[in-house]
């Protein structure tokens, strides 16, 4: 398993790391020695890969990453500013779980946790979910679980309710460090809750951050993910995201990029009989950021509605991808899927590659997809000069009002206000 293969730095260290951690949770050894068999005989992707296309990601994994470090020491002010007022909160370092840094309930029925703490408590409901749905054959998702060590678990019991989201916080200390957090998020019958995962480099240090979550959705359980993207621009972030919904069940994933090198997130829903699958997006790019979102909706039985809408604001050099698929099968008549791209380029030196797709079995359905690409409009540009408005104040308001109804769909008020002034900022159209 830790055989040397030229010009791939990543994966050799990652083996190396594998191979000397395998046994550090025994009750994971099995699913992890499996994922890592996987992932060493699977190489990583390149151009040539049709999902992978546009995003190169050789410099990355050829590149020397270190994946154990000692972690600095972390106060509050070095987070205050990642902290969301009326937000609860569940702090990483560097990989681990920080006690003293966290601020957050758990009940008997609903529980968040660190992942170590829930196998010693339930091991057979984590390992009845743990690894069941991520591909480990995919080399991201094959490495984070083979690693796995900690990560978080939550648990909602049947009709449980949670009001206050919880906001799950990566902290990242070490220069070329490797981050693999993970989330077991499972939501009994008539259960709903709300997380949050943001991550925060401390300093200018590159690092990757290969994220992996599974969301198991029971019947009529209502769960809300959302997903921060500010990091810096060293920080290089894959993401994999992965709901499985049964009969009558609500998901809605909204993901938020506002910063980062390099972003790649992966996000797939399975959808039941009667669900909702919601896929909410937003990517503000500028200088040579760069992001691509792949979606996928997987419309296994009838009467279910999926409603994707991803936007994008470009400026500068920066690139953006946006891959979306949706599969209606044989038997899930009556499906109703829509799926919008829609972006604005501020720049000549901005590009974007979307691909929207449908892909569709049965016949009694209503679907729909569609992109647009363009510059701002001139009739409500000329509307706003002629009214005194200057042009870079007449751009804010137009670009933040484009973004609008992303923002509007985040359900938690506080996390919603948070992402208003951020875009806001970055609009140059400061709301305070």
């Amino acid at each position: 398993m830790s055989k040397v293969i030229e010009n791939a730095a990543l994966k050799n260290n990652a083996l190396a790391y594998i191979e000397d951690t395998i046994d550090a949770v025994p009750a994971l050894t099995s699913l992890k020695t499996e994922a890592a068999e996987q992932f060493a005989s699977t190489d990583f992707p390149s151009i040539r890969d049709e999902e992978w296309k546009y995003t190169n990601v050789k410099k990355l994994v050829s590149s020397e990453f270190n994946f154990t470090t000692s972690s600095k020491a972390v106060t509050k002010e070095d987070i205050a500013d990642h902290l969301i007022e009326g937000v609860e909160v569940m702090v990483f370092v560097d990989g681990q779980f920080n006690a003293e840094l966290s601020n957050y309930t758990s009940t008997d029925k609903v529980t968040f946790s660190p992942l170590s703490e829930a196998i010693q408590k339930d091991e057979a409901l984590v390992l009845s979910h743990l690894g069941k749905y991520a591909d480990a054959g995919l080399p991201f998702v094959g490495i984070n679980t083979a690693s796995i060590q900690e990560g978080v678990f939550v648990y909602a019991k049947r009709n449980a309710l949670k009001e206050e989201a919880v906001l799950i916080l990566n902290v990242v200390t070490a220069n070329h460090l490797v981050v693999q957090p993970r989330v077991l998020a499972i939501a009994e019958e008539g259960a709903q809750f709300t997380f949050a995962e943001r991550n925060v480099v401390l300093g200018d240090n590159e690092v990757l951050i290969n994220a992996v979550s599974e969301t198991v959705v029971a019947e009529r359980a209502v769960v809300n993910h959302i997903k921060l993207q500010d990091e810096n621009e060293n920080t290089h972030l894959v993401t994999l995201s992965e709901a499985q919904q049964a009969d009558n069940s609500v998901y809605h994933n909204v993901t938020i990029t506002t910063g980062g090198k390099l972003v790649r997130n992966n996000l797939n829903i399975s959808l039941g009989e009667h669900c909702e699958g919601l896929m909410t997006g937003l990517y503000l790019l500028d200088d040579k950021s760069f992001v691509d979102n792949h979606t996928m909706v997987d419309h296994k039985m009838p009467n279910s509605y999926s409603n994707e809408l991803y936007k994008g604001i470009l400026s500068g050099k920066s690139k953006a991808v946006f891959n979306g698929k949706i599969f209606v099968r044989q038997d899930a008549q009556k499906t109703n899927a829509f799926q919008s791209n829609k972006n604005i380029l501020l720049s000549p030196d901005a590009v974007v590659n979307t691909k929207p797709q449908l892909e569709i079995w049965a016949d009694d359905v209503s679907c729909s997809h569609g992109c647009t690409i363009g510059a701002l409009d001139e009739d409500p540009m000329f509307y706003l000069r002629a009214r005194g408005i200057t042009e870079d104040k007449a751009r804010a308001l137009l670009t933040y009002a484009f973004a609008g109804d992303v923002i509007e769909k985040i359900s938690n008020e506080p996390i919603r206000s948070l992402v208003e002034r951020t875009v806001a900022e970055k609009m140059g159209y400061p709301l305070d």
